[in-house]
């Protein structure tokens, strides 16, 4: 344990140059790529993908939505597009070309070398997919590997329990939960904690990248082993 001048317990000495604040660019996957968000490149597909027979499902745990009109939601992407925390990028899917999805960094503090990844969309059309999984893949690799953070956040309201799930299959530990932490849409929300550390990532990619390899899938394209059992969250 490190000392003061006093005697007293200090945190251990770490590198203290900030991390780079993340840039709108690509970020190419096999299924997938991550591109800026933008309304007249993915508005159109967005709409129609989050807002169909089962779009109360997609929009329970998000700040915004559901949308009925197509031009108020058109409005909404052109906001969210142009924001710089949190940052937008759409999921577009390589076999149709077409959005899928969304998610963001936000709040972002190059300074401490934090950065959490959260506002996630991902329209019926992604979910529980090779993609799905690669987007989240891309964006842990661009932030430990090229921006130099050392902590990763996950945040979820606590009654979502497809999020927590995701959150420990993609290789974030559970933290705790903020009681009433915040109020969305005029309800209470109890926020989950999560995270992923730089000295956890070298494990967390290998096992993304395992998962990853089509030698993983069957012909009908089931999963061999789990990300879960790869990353080792699948223990007692």
């Amino acid at each position: 344990m490190a000392l003061d001048a006093s005697e007293q317990p200090v945190g251990e000495q770490v590198d203290a140059k900030p991390a780079k604040r993340p840039e709108r660019l690509i970020l190419s996957g096999r299924a997938i790529s991550l591109v800026p968000l933008s309304a007249e490149a993915h508005a159109d597909a967005l709409f129609e993908g989050a807002n169909g027979g089962d779009k109360d499902r997609v929009w329970t745990y998000l700040f915004d939505g559901p949308y009925a009109d197509r031009a108020v939601f058109r409005a909404n992407i052109e906001a969210k597009a142009k924001s710089e925390d949190p940052l937008f990028f759409a999921i577009v899917d390589k076999a149709s070309g077409k959005a899928v999805g969304y998610q963001t960094f936000l709040r972002i503090e190059p300074q401490h070398r934090v950065i959490e990844v959260g506002n996630i969309l991902y329209t019926p059309a992604m979910q529980r997919t090779i993609g799905a999984t690669e987007a989240q893949y891309l964006f842990a690799r661009y932030v430990f590997d090229e921006l130099g953070y050392r902590r990763y956040e996950w945040k979820c309201n606590n009654l979502n329990a497809p999020s927590k799930r995701a959150a420990l299959r993609f290789g974030f530990a559970f933290e705790g939960v903020f009681r009433q932490h915040m109020i969305v849409k005029g309800r209470n929300r109890d926020t989950a904690w999560f995270s992923m550390l730089d000295s956890e990532w070298p494990a967390q990619r290998a096992a993304y990248e395992k998962w990853l390899t089509p030698d993983n899938f069957d012909a009908a394209g089931r999963q061999k082993i789990s990300l879960l059992a790869l990353n080792g969250k699948d223990k007692p």
